[in-house]
């Protein structure tokens, strides 16, 4: 909201003294955020005066334009002898022809300076020496106009006369401070002049003249007919002005106000209705009368309706917009847009003005819906003063009928009523104990009366309460805390001491996050780098890594308001992001990467679209368990990608690229920090190579996968050659862990060494094996390693040789041989009864 300076001053009695900064830091303590504070104007500096044009001379130029040379009266402090003038004069050069003699203009002298840096000083132009220049308006940054020159009144509104040698800057309000001031949602009722007047005179101390002069009436027919259908439009007020002249200019004050406010002058009756809105809050909307058909009636759309909005673009509208229509059908968005049907133009003679209230979250919907933001919906999805409707249409239509020459008809439409504020009883000491500061009951009843608050006092026994009802134009007083806060905000903030809360006894981190920050800690221990990437994924970019319909990952949730349309769905997979950094870094020549994320993943559920509570109360338990039930599923993962090599080549050897064992040697290093123990067995699954990629499972669970990209995935997504890659349901992984761990008895007996070498179909997998290993040795097995798989030689086709080294221990005795023996014994025949493995014989 851009606020003028000198607009305020008509509703607030402002020291004269006071300029904008000064006023802007009285707005920052009470709460509102002033961004900036413009000196318009400041920048014209020098001798600009008002000049009386005494006569002129038409001179034809050989380029075929025709340049005035003009004799200008600047006043006796500014006039240069001139022989034919015994008062003196200035002569000028000038393109413009909208003018005449005895009008009064608008003169730059030499070393005055205008818009832009534009230095004036006496030149030679069309053989004559101009001294000076007069001005049109974008030369004095009040305008775009390059037509014609100012022309200036004689008498200005206020019955002030203009002479020659006077400063225009008043007459053309050419200098003011305008605040630039950003308004919370919470704060819609300071999106007008008459808002930010009140809260500027009720912090100063000062007079405030509300510009809402006068009470909504009962309900009235006799105007133009409105029909009320749909109770998101509680009141709608419709006056008819005939009779305007539409040839009639918007006056330069009106104009000049617009602009600085941030918004052009558009035509009389339109500039109007900004005007007004500007000044109240109170959108307005303006009907051509000769192009409506039948009642106006508000009501809500049907499937498949379309209209054509005032920008000149065919809207489908849906089922929850709100509408405004006639017999031909909708003519608007109601408090969004109007239509181009019944839309005012150059031949418009007779008006119906609309100035009605509609519910904020209707036109909030709406407007995002149709990403259709406008200055009326901004107003009406914050809460806009439903009291002050009617006052606004009959300001609205004085200006009307004063400025465009119309004529106010008796007859008046008044369709539904004011709606009644929500009234509210608070403990009259609780803004002392929130806001921790001393505040009477007394202090605080006088401080929301200030605001408009109805106040009543009661006394209950001990206790003191005050009965509250908001005014109509504070629609964001509901809840108790509202009230505390606006009593703050009165109070200043700066001026309550801050007090530091005693932090209550914690319990430490939970085992969850103790169990990833551990998990984070070993990975970046163990030579990864974390990332954090974007959580949004772009619908192909499950193509690209192979898929399958019917993969869980498929369950994508769109966003309804993406940060960019490329990417619109939350992701299901951690795996695109790492990829699009991996790309990224190799693109700069970074190409050995080792990087992981943790974060979430979302998947879609019911796909029922989660309830929107009230505000004013705390949702039910049926409310927030069917807003859980609505929420994706949002497991957290584990993810990352390994290029390039993992240990360069140099003077210690021929290096070691990164690839599969370092993904799967992640893996265990996650569970391992955890406790678990992960079991590894091959599997086909998307974006890795079907043959070189392995299902990750804890207490028979799958929980992730781990080996080598598949080459088209690495084709696709732009990545260094046999990239390896992992992703682990990190959630899962601390789930499955161990509740408690245990520390091992370190036994003071030697240990045992035995070797096995067990040849296997190549489709067995070696973990089970070693499973197998594992449950047949028994409790003296104290650790089992794989360390050689060997194929071709003495090993038949088609199968494999496994290599473990077991180690035996007792916790009590030294083992002999044929415990060994035994225990080893045991341990093969368990494989070969579960995978068909032999002994190898050497």
């Amino acid at each position: 909201m851009r606020a003028p300076l000198g607009w305020l001053r008509e509703y607030a009695d402002l020291p004269q003294d006071m300029t904008g900064r000064e006023l802007a830091e009285v707005l920052i303590r009470a709460g509102l955020e002033v961004e900036t504070v413009d000196e318009v104007g400041a920048e014209i500096t020098g001798p600009v005066v008002v000049g009386r044009v005494l006569a002129f001379l038409d001179e034809p130029q050989k380029n075929g334009k025709t340049i005035r040379w003009v004799q200008v009266d600047v006043g006796p402090d500014f006039n240069q002898p001139h022989p034919d003038y015994p008062a003196g004069c200035r002569s000028v050069v000038c393109g413009a022809h909208n003018f005449a003699a005895g009008d009064l203009v608008v003169v730059s002298l030499p070393g005055s300076v205008l818009a832009g840096g534009f230095a004036i000083s006496a030149r030679k132009t069309y053989g004559h020496l101009s001294d000076g220049m007069i001005c049109a308006e974008d030369e004095l940054g009040i305008g775009h106009d390059h037509t014609g020159i100012i022309v200036l009144p004689d008498v200005l509104d206020d019955g002030t006369e203009l002479k020659p040698g006077d400063d225009p800057a008043e007459a053309l309000l050419l200098r003011d401070d305008v605040l630039d001031i950003d308004v919370s949602p919470d704060m819609g009722y300071c999106l007008s002049i008459r808002g930010l007047a009140r809260e500027t005179g009720q912090n100063l101390g000062v007079g405030f003249r509300d510009v809402i002069d006068r009470p909504t009436p009962t309900a009235r027919a006799g105007g133009y007919p409105v029909e009320l259908q749909d109770p998101s439009c509680p009141l709608f007020v419709a006056l008819t002005v005939t009779g305007i002249d539409p040839a009639r200019p918007t006056p330069r004050w009106m104009a000049r106000r617009l602009v600085m406010a941030g918004m052009r002058s558009i035509s009389l009756a339109v500039d109007i209705t900004n005007y007004v809105m500007l000044e109240t809050g109170q959108p307005l909307h303006a009907y051509d009368a000769d192009k409506l058909s039948g009642p106006i009636r508000v009501r809500k759309a049907t499937a498949g309706e379309q209209l054509v909005t005032l920008d000149d673009v065919t809207r489908t509208l849906h089922p929850d917009d709100l509408l405004i229509t006639d017999d031909s059908g909708p003519i608007g968005i109601a408090g969004v847009m109007g239509g181009a049907t019944t839309e005012i133009s150059e031949t418009t003679t007779s008006i119906v003005l609309e100035a009605a209230h509609f519910e904020a979250h209707s036109i909030g919907w709406t407007l995002r819906r149709h990403n259709l933001p406008s200055e009326a919906s901004k107003r009406f999805h914050r809460g806009v003063d439903p009291a002050a409707a009617y006052a606004a249409a009959h300001r609205a239509a004085a200006l009307l009928v004063e400025l465009a020459g119309g004529g106010l008809a008796d007859a008046e439409t008044v369709a539904g009523q004011v709606p009644a504020m929500p009234a509210q009883t608070i403990a009259a000491d609780l803004p002392a104990r929130i806001l921790g500061t001393d505040v009477s009951a007394t202090r605080a009843a006088e401080l929301l009366t200030a605001s408009g608050v109805a106040v009543e006092q009661t006394e209950d026994g001990s206790a003191s309460r005050l009965h509250l009802v908001p005014p109509t134009w504070r629609p964001d007083l509901r809840d108790p805390y509202d009230y505390v806060e606006e009593v703050g905000r009165k109070l200043g903030f700066d001026t309550i001491g801050a007090v530091v809360p005693s932090a209550p006894v914690g319990r430490g981190f939970t085992r969850e996050q103790q169990a990833r920050r551990a998990i984070n800690d070993a990975l970046t221990s163990s030579g990864f780098v974390e990332v954090i990437t974007f959580p949004f994924l772009a619908g192909e970019d499950l193509d690209r890594m192979g898929v399958p319909a019917g993969d869980e990952r498929r369950s994508l949730v769109r966003l309804a308001n993406p940060l960019a349309e490329t990417q619109p769905y939350l992701r299901t997979t951690i795996l695109p992001g790492l990829f699009a950094a991996v790309a990224r870094n190799t693109s700069r020549g970074n190409d050995d990467l080792a990087l992981h994320e943790i974060g979430s993943v979302f998947l879609a559920g019911s796909g029922q679209p989660a309830p929107i509570p009230a505000v004013d109360h705390r949702p039910c338990d049926a409310e927030l368990a069917a807003i859980e039930a609505a929420l994706p599923s949002q497991p957290r993962h584990l993810g990352a990608v390994l290029t390039g090599w993992w240990d360069r080549p140099g003077w210690r050897g021929e290096g070691v690229t990164a690839g599969w064992q370092q993904a799967l040697a992640l893996a265990e290093v996650a569970a391992a920090a955890v406790g678990a123990t992960l079991v590894r067995t091959a599997a086909a699954q998307a974006p890795w190579h079907p043959g070189r990629c392995a299902a990750l499972s804890v207490a028979g669970e799958v929980i992730g996968y781990a080996g080598e990209l598949h080459p088209s995935v690495v084709k696709e997504f732009g990545l260094p050659a046999r990239a390896a890659a992992v992703e682990l349901d990190l959630d899962a992984l601390v789930r499955l862990a161990p509740q408690r761990g245990s520390i091992t008895h370190v036994s003071p007996r030697p240990v045992a060494k035995e070797d096995v070498a067990l040849v296997v179909p190549e489709i067995v997998a070696a973990a089970d094996v070693q499973a197998a290993l594992a449950d047949g040795a028994g409790d003296l097995l104290e650790s089992i390693s794989l360390f050689d798989v060997f194929t071709g030689g003495q090993v038949p086709a088609g199968h494999k040789s496994l290599a473990f080294a077991l180690r035996f221990r007792a916790p009590d005795r030294t083992l002999t041989d044929a415990e060994t023996a035994a225990a080893r014994a045991a341990a093969v025949a368990e494989a070969t009864a579960r995978t068909g493995a032999e002994l190898r014989a050497f």
